[in-house]
């Protein structure tokens, strides 16, 4: 267990941990001093370490954070000792001028013993001591130049600075750049805004102290520091206040009430100052002296000399001393939590990038031989349904074939009208060709088949995008299904791929023929006798009772029309007359025996089209497709002078352009075969609609779950591959390597702070 006085020497180290790591994630305690440009904050800090160390000069000086740790240290202590890399003002010095980015400033010459006990060392010259604070000045602007440029540009990244002397306290501060309101010659138009940001980055944090320091010539309304404070600390429990430039103000006034804290009240108080005069600079008076001065003038001030023991800068290096110490027992035990959260994280990260890759042979083909049993068995789960990773918010793998086959694909199908592509004309076409020079007597069948066959060949289109789909589908899940692990070998992976990919294109052919040829053996034989097919007989008679049903319509709306107009005639015996003839119709609709005269009319009609019984009376049409009578006219003289002659080749060739009106007997034939092609159509599709998907199943997707590992082992499991396979993602190596650096800081800074507490 360390003592109290080890809590800010013991951060300190975890600064110099977390800098030379470049990992920044502990939000550890700090101080950061905050001012508005020419405050007297830089006159502040010298005072603290005693020594001139910072640069000077008008416009923004402070252009990077400085982190500044002070570090007491006895005058025996072991640290002062030769040090073959120490910079001795005693040494031969040869300068580099310009400060270029990049470059040493200094190089030295002579290795003269040195008994100096003050120096001071940055972390981006580690193991350089400086003993001269003149250099240690021409560093800070040589190193501020270097990263933020020669012009009055600002940055972010900090400077860390390390001060080792008898003289000072433990004490870490952070000097940041002095708030400006005004862009002067070479400042950005945004400097404001970019110096804010700095500072709130600091400051926003809740383990940052901030000690805003105000000059007392300027009201404290206007305070720029107080005003930031406010902001992130707006109750004022973490910010200490710093009034400097007190000998500055006018006669008459004083500061007692913002010192005691009634004016604006601070938990942890307000501290005056008197800064070193610039004429005591240029008298190189040293800053005991001025600390001297500083104490007298507060003894002997009429109004100060009741607080004097709570002014004055060595006070204030006393209380920032305690309160950081205090801060730090506070926040210790949540940056010891935060840690070990850290580590954990950390060591899970590193256990999902794994291992350093396999070296020997062995290990390798071993290991190649684990991964492609690992990827062909996700590529089976995930079709089958079984993967232990499966998705909740959307289908995938098998879940989607299934959808396709259920729905797109039978969606497809169901939307396809067998007979929105054949027009009443094309049939009674068909009808006429598949008859020749014959008369019909009954509709001829060859015309059926000459009809529904390219019908058929219209399930052919969405049955081929069913194995396109399912095909993409598979692609897909091949895609999906890598590992983890699989990733840091993308070389393994992108053949893994491709092997199943070109697996996948084999099967794609063989599979689009064998449903091609499911529909050419559907139209290669038409079963007119399958069980669900309907049959001529129920066919003609459900047109027979349409037709029915809408003569009987039209015979109710002819007579109701005509009851309209009786209604409204003027002669009285009209209605009566009207009212007998339309009984005698009535009743002529009905034989002696009851029977619906219309229908049984009909019924004849139609026995005797198809049986050719009655051929009186049917209109022929000649070439021009006038209207000629045949037998049965007394016409017969007529017909038998026609000649040849009479219908020329132009004649013939103009049939169908006339498109003569259908018959009735051509009229009921075009609907029996409509009705026929719908119905077998309909058999067909629902055959099309299982046997598709069960050949897509047997044929690509099974086939592929059954033949991928073997085909994997066969093409990529060869001892002169495993090598190449094995090449790690160099992205994925470096983050492991990030990883592994990180879980090394997070456990030195865990042992760092577990010896204090």
């Amino acid at each position: 267990m360390a003592s109290l006085e080890d809590l800010i020497p013991t951060v300190n180290k975890l600064q110099d941990v977390m800098y030379d790591s470049g990992i920044d994630t502990l939000d550890l305690p700090i101080l950061a001093v905050v001012g508005s440009q020419s405050s007297g904050k830089s006159s502040i800090l010298e005072t603290l370490v005693g020594r001139d160390f910072l640069p000077r000069g008008t416009g923004i000086v402070t252009r990077r954070p400085l982190v500044l740790q002070l570090n007491n240290i006895s005058p025996n202590s072991p640290l002062i000792e030769e040090d073959d890399n120490s910079v001795n003002p005693h040494d031969e010095v040869t300068k580099i001028s310009g400060f270029e980015a990049g470059t040493k400033p200094l190089e030295y010459k002579g290795k003269e013993r040195n008994h100096a006990d003050e120096w001071g060392e940055f972390l981006h010259i580690p193991g350089k001591r400086f003993y001269d604070f003149d250099d240690i000045k021409r560093e800070i602007e040589n190193e501020t130049a270097r990263i933020a440029g020669k012009d009055k540009g600002i940055s972010k990244i900090p400077i860390n600075l390390k001060v080792f002397s008898p003289h000072v306290l433990n004490l870490t501060l952070v000097d940041l750049p002095g708030i400006t309101k005004v862009p002067i010659g070479e400042q950005p138009p945004d400097i404001e805004k970019q110096i804010k940001n700095l500072i709130l980055d600091y400051i926003a944090t809740p383990n940052c102290l901030i000690l805003a320091v105000s000059p007392a010539n300027v009201d404290l309304v206007n305070s720029e520091s107080l005003k930031l404070a406010r902001e992130v600390d707006p109750q004022g429990k973490r910010t200490i206040g710093v009034i400097t430039k007190l000998d500055l103000m006018d006669s008459g006034t004083n500061a007692l009430d913002i010192l005691s804290g009634k004016m604006y009240p601070l938990k942890l108080g307000f501290v005056g100052v008197v800064n070193r005069s610039q004429q005591d600079i240029q008298l190189n008076k040293t800053v005991e002296e001025s600390l001297d001065k500083e104490e007298d003038y507060f003894r002997k001030h009429p109004v100060y000399r009741t607080i004097s023991t709570k002014c004055g800068t060595r006070y204030l290096a006393k209380l920032l001393n305690q309160t950081l110490l205090s801060h730090i027992r506070d926040k210790l035990p949540d940056i010891k939590t935060k840690l070990n959260t850290l580590i954990s994280q950390t060591e899970q990260e590193l256990a999902r990038y794994g291992g350093v890759g396999a070296t020997t042979n062995e290990n390798r083909a071993s290991l190649v031989l684990q991964l492609m049993n690992k990827f062909s068995t996700n590529f089976i789960s995930s079709i089958d349904g079984t993967s232990s990773d499966i998705n909740t918010k959307e289908l995938c793998g098998g879940a989607r074939i299934y959808y396709i086959y259920n729905n797109v694909f039978g969606n497809s199908l169901k939307s396809i009208d067998p007979t929105s592509n054949l027009s009443v004309l094309d049939i009674r076409t068909a009808i006429r060709n598949s008859t020749g020079p014959r008369p019909t007597l009954f509709v001829p069948e060859l015309a059926f088949d000459l009809l529904v066959k390219p019908q058929i060949k219209l399930l052919l289109e969405p049955s081929q995008r069913c194995v396109e789909l399912v095909y993409e589908e598979l692609m897909k899940i091949c895609h999906k299904c890598g590992s983890a692990e699989l990733a840091r070998y993308p070389k393994l992976k992108s053949m893994l791929i491709e092997v199943i990919s070109e697996l996948l294109r084999e099967r794609l052919q063989p599979t689009r023929s064998y449903v091609e040829s499911l529909i050419d053996i559907h139209r290669a034989y038409i079963n007119t006798n399958h069980p669900n097919f309907l049959s001529a007989t129920e066919a003609m008679d459900d047109i027979m009772k349409t037709r029915r049903k809408r003569n009987q319509e039209l015979s109710k709306s002819k007579l109701s029309q005509q009851e309209n107009g009786q209604t409204n005639t003027i002669n009285g015996t009209s209605s009566i007359s009207s009212n007998a003839d339309q009984d005698s119709s009535k009743n002529s609709d009905y034989d002696d025996d009851g029977i619906d005269t219309e229908s049984k009319q009909t019924k004849d009609k139609f026995l005797n089209y198809f049986f050719g019984k009655d051929k009186k009376g049917q209109p022929v049409f000649d070439a021009s497709g006038k209207k000629r009578s045949i037998a049965g006219d007394g016409n017969v003289e007529d017909f038998r002078n026609l000649q040849i002659s009479d219908f020329s080749l132009g004649d013939i060739d103009d049939l169908e352009n006339a498109e003569p009106p259908l018959t009735e007997r051509e009229e009921l034939e075009c609907e029996l075969i409509k009705r026929l092609i719908v119905s077998y159509f309909d058999i067909i599709r629902e055959m099309i609609e299982d046997q598709v998907p069960k050949a897509v199943m047997c044929l690509l997707v099974n086939y592929c779950k059954d033949s991928v590992q073997n085909r994997l082992v066969t093409k990529l499991y060869k001892e002169t591959l495993f090598e190449e396979l094995l090449v790690e993602d160099q992205t994925l190596a470096q983050d492991r390597e990030l990883c592994v650096k990180s879980l090394g800081v997070y456990k030195k800074a865990a042992t760092l702070i577990s010896n204090i507490l």
